[in-house]
């Protein structure tokens, strides 16, 4: 049978715009310098913002996890090297003959350290790539004079447990410990104020991040197509994990923005299974939890599928009352709604179905099987920063009802073992929403069409069943 890409995908894949592989669609220093400027807009008079990168974590002896930045110090510099800090100030400094309002410390080269990790940017790398003008070493920290004496306030953020890096000359933990030495004896240090400044500029995405995120979406979307046409009994968890991790990277993903789930059957129960080795059973149900991140930002996407391509009476009974929890949460998607009005909807519409369907006796026992809030915000992290205030256009949320019956739960034994959840990624606009992964079927009718439907994946895997 000759495989084909469906229209949809082939849609999806115009928008992604690939053509030569050059990562030329990165966020532009302009954007990270306007990020500044809408942070020091925030600031009080006479302060001080710090920001460090995040440390580098260690899996075990000698092999780190691949690293990945601090997401508010990224949204401020777009400088990806660990063992750096920002210094922000609200109006210019001058110290000895130099004026300037912000400062940027950076790992020194290394070419010892390079053969093995790759090229540091150094001094004039960053000040080629990210239009800072004043960039120093991270050593020479050391020698930098804070002007305490003329701030009121030094907002910081400080990093969980630097660990010490023997084989740097100056690391995270180093400058920390810096920084500590030198504001000692200052009364000004505000360590929460700067995550409330952050929390309200990083809600509001930019045009240049929608960009970003459509495109992790759309990566996310595609993967998902192929996986839920591949999906038959006799497959494992991560057998179709891989499947959509491989299109995550075909189309360009650098990571998945969070550990995969891939729960059949009782493990579709779990809301962040991760272990993904059962083997799909007909019958199960399969509940996929992913998302591609592309640049930093982070998709967040969920379906529930049948293994045998047909709901059951009560998996359907089910993916029902979650689909119409779910859109009651976007009819809830508005500008000055407040961020938990998605949540009572979609509340509303589960208890009120579990009782219908018998499976609770009073209003209030639906938290036994829907333990979870419907939204979050998403963009440089799963989980992104915001104020959970009223919804402003521009903010993108996740919308993901869910209901979770496991193995011996209080009711009849024939909900056993259905875990469904259906997750969209949504933009408030200025006057409603958009779903951005409206490409990605998620009615009864629709997802049993696509599991019809032939993936070259099916061939590859009769090989190991």
């Amino acid at each position: 049978m000759k495989y084909r890409l469906p229209v949809f995908i082939l849609l999806l894949l115009s928008t992604l715009s690939y053509g030569q592989w050059d990562d030329s669609d990165k966020l532009p220093s302009t954007f990270h310098s306007g990020r500044r400027q809408a942070l020091r807009d925030l600031m009080p008079a006479k302060s001080m913002v710090v920001v460090f990168a995040n440390p580098v974590r260690n899996r075990s002896n000698d092999v780190d996890y691949q690293y990945s930045q601090n997401p508010d110090f990224y949204y401020l510099t777009g400088y990806l090297e660990p063992n750096s800090m920002l210094l922000l100030f609200k109006e210019e400094q001058e110290i000895g003959n130099q004026k300037f309002n912000e400062v940027l410390f950076v790992q020194e080269r290394n070419p010892s350290k390079e053969i093995w990790t790759g090229k540091r940017l150094g001094v004039e790398g960053t000040v080629k790539m990210h239009g800072f003008k004043v960039v120093y070493n991270n050593s020479e920290f050391k020698y930098f004079e804070i002007p305490v004496k003329l701030l009121e306030k030094i907002l910081v953020t400080f990093p969980d447990k630097p660990n010490k890096e023997r084989s740097e000359k100056c690391d995270l933990a180093t400058l920390v410990q810096q920084f500590n030495d030198k504001t000692a004896s200052s009364k000004i240090i505000d360590d929460r104020e700067l995550s409330d400044f952050t929390a309200q500029l990083r809600e509001i995405k930019q045009p240049e991040e929608l960009v970003l995120l459509r495109k992790a979406i759309n990566i996310s979307c595609i993967g998902f197509h192929e996986m839920i046409r591949a999906i038959q009994p006799g497959m494992t968890e991560y057998q179709a994990q891989a499947i959509n991790e491989y299109y995550f990277k075909k189309y360009g993903s650098e990571y998945q923005g969070y550990p995969s789930i891939c729960g059949g059957g009782n493990n579709s129960c779990v809301l962040h299974y991760q272990f993904n080795r059962k083997k799909l059973e007909d019958g199960d149900i399969f509940l996929v939890d992913m998302g591609a991140e592309y640049h930093g930002y982070t998709a967040d996407v969920t379906r529930t599928v049948p293994v045998n391509g047909h709901f059951s009476d009560e998996q359907r009974a089910i993916y029902q009352l979650v689909y119409d929890a779910q859109e009651a949460g976007f009819a809830a998607c508005k500008p000055g709604n407040h961020f938990n009005s998605t949540n009572e909807a979609t509340q509303k519409v589960v208890s009120e179905g579990l009782l219908k369907l018998g499976i609770i006796k009073t209003a209030s026992d639906f938290r036994k099987y829907f333990m979870h809030g419907t939204s979050h915000y998403l963009g440089l992290d799963v989980h992104d920063a915001g104020t959970y205030g009223a919804y402003r256009a521009g903010t993108v949320i996740t919308v993901e009802p869910g209901i979770y019956i496991p193995e011996g739960s209080d009711c009849d034994k024939k909900w056993w073992k259905i875990g469904v959840r259906i997750e969209d990624d949504v933009l408030i606009t200025k006057d409603g929403y958009e779903v951005l992964s409206v490409a990605l079927p998620r009615s009864v009718p629709d997802i049993e069409k696509l599991m019809q439907e032939h993936s070259f994946f099916e061939d590859l895997n009769k090989d190991q069943r």
